[in-house]
């Protein structure tokens, strides 16, 4: 494919090109979700991909067509991991090489996963941006470069997406999508846009990173400074040039979302509908969570773009939801130290029904007497009217409790 014009016409030869190649995922219906948003919210698990996300399309059609084209030397590409994954699968199964550039903090499992996938790894530089720079060095080399998003094939592989959504509900209202690069939403607003006009297009990107909203406010592309982000998949800091032109045409509106609403999204999606997506995955329904997004009665489409989140950012993931909604009560209280004190109070938890999740004890400090112990606890709660309930009672049965807020 060349020409920075893209058709549905395209997308849908890329469609062909891709059956059998990559997995078509599930659209599911949440009646949870659709209950608590009063609209009717569909769910498109490209976390359910292989190597867990949308990139594998991309790469694999864009390494597909080009393969004739590729010397000996194979590709390259740089990412910090969805692409690289992506990007490294394709190559293998077309027997090529693939070297997979990576900024120096990317997580331990995303580059154990590339190198499993068959990538060679090489890591260079302190962003993203650095890494494509040293990616552009290696393929001076002889290596053809796979941009991550900005490439009119990527962004094809990326729009059967669209293709597979309307496939399956062809009355679609809205569709919500993440936004990084754009290659996603470039490719599924085009498709969608193609088959459905009347449909609405939403980006949703981290408000620690809004280069796409900043680009669509102002007319123009801009580069922005980023902060850390639970979305990590999504927070680059200009959105691709081929992109921009179809977010100027076809997305209707780009939102932000806030951290605290991505950790609450992730949450919800694991306990609601079993389904573990990372922050990028999680943003389209944070912006229904926030009040970004809201069209009581329409059917709405969540792209749910990847699953590879690192086990321990999910453990602080979980605590935040939890926190954010009230299921987790941290708090402290000083008891004489002597028999039966700490179990007189663990009875008073219990009876409210209260799960502790972990207890400390801390018996010096400056300001604590030698007779008083300083009690840490940590309970499990069912929400913020039980977390009144419990400090309420605790109080009223004597102890001086202070909460996390009042430390």
């Amino acid at each position: 494919m060349t020409g920075n014009m893209i058709t549905v016409e395209q997308i849908q030869k890329a469609a062909e090109f891709l059956k059998g190649k990559v997995i078509r995922t599930p659209l599911v219906f949440s009646p949870n979700l659709s209950k608590m948003t009063g609209m009717k919210v569909y769910l498109k698990l490209e976390n359910l991909q292989e190597t867990g996300s949308f990139k594998l399309r991309g790469a694999t059609l864009k390494i597909g067509i080009d393969r004739s084209r590729i010397g000996s030397m194979g590709v390259v590409a740089a990412s910090a991991g969805n692409h690289a994954q992506g990007v490294a699968l394709a190559a293998r199964r077309l027997g090529m090489p693939a070297t997979i550039v990576m900024p120096e903090w990317a997580s331990i499992s995303k580059q154990e996963a590339t190198r499993g996938y068959g990538g060679e790894l090489v890591l260079c530089g302190k962003s993203v941006g650095d890494a494509l720079d040293k990616a552009r060095e290696i393929a001076a080399s002889g290596k053809t470069f796979i941009h991550p998003y900005d490439d009119p094939d990527i962004i094809c592989g990326q729009g059967t997406i669209g293709l597979e959504i309307l496939g399956e509900l062809p009355d679609a209202d809205l569709v919500l999508v993440p936004v990084g690069g754009g290659g996603l939403i470039g490719g599924i607003a085009t498709a969608v846009k193609g088959l459905r006009p009347q449909a609405g297009i939403i980006g949703v990107q981290a408000a620690a990173c809004p280069s796409a909203y900043m680009a669509k406010k102002n007319g123009e592309v801009l580069h922005v400074e980023a902060r850390k982000s639970l979305a990590d998949g999504i927070s680059v800091k200009q959105i691709g040039d081929v992109n921009f032109e179809i977010l100027r045409k076809h997305v209707d509106e780009v939102v932000l979302v806030e951290e605290d609403r991505i950790a609450e999204a992730m949450l919800m999606l694991l306990e609601r509908k079993k389904i573990l997506t990372e922050g990028a995955g999680a943003v389209p329904l944070a912006a229904l969570l926030n009040g970004s997004v809201s069209r009581p009665g329409a059917k709405v489409v969540l792209v749910v773009s990847g699953g590879n989140v690192d086990s321990p950012l999910l453990d602080r993931v979980i605590r935040m939801g939890l926190s954010r909604n009230g299921r987790v009560m941290r708090f402290s209280v000083y008891l004489e130290d002597i028999p039966g004190s700490l179990a007189s109070l663990l009875t008073l938890v219990a009876r409210l029904q209260a799960n502790v999740l972990s207890i400390r004890h801390v018996r010096t400090g400056k300001d604590l007497p030698i007779y008083l112990t300083k009690v840490e606890l940590e309970l499990e709660t069912r929400g913020w009217a039980h977390i009144e309930e419990l400090a309420g009672e605790l109080r009223a049965a004597g102890y001086q409790v202070r909460t996390e807020l009042e430390e």
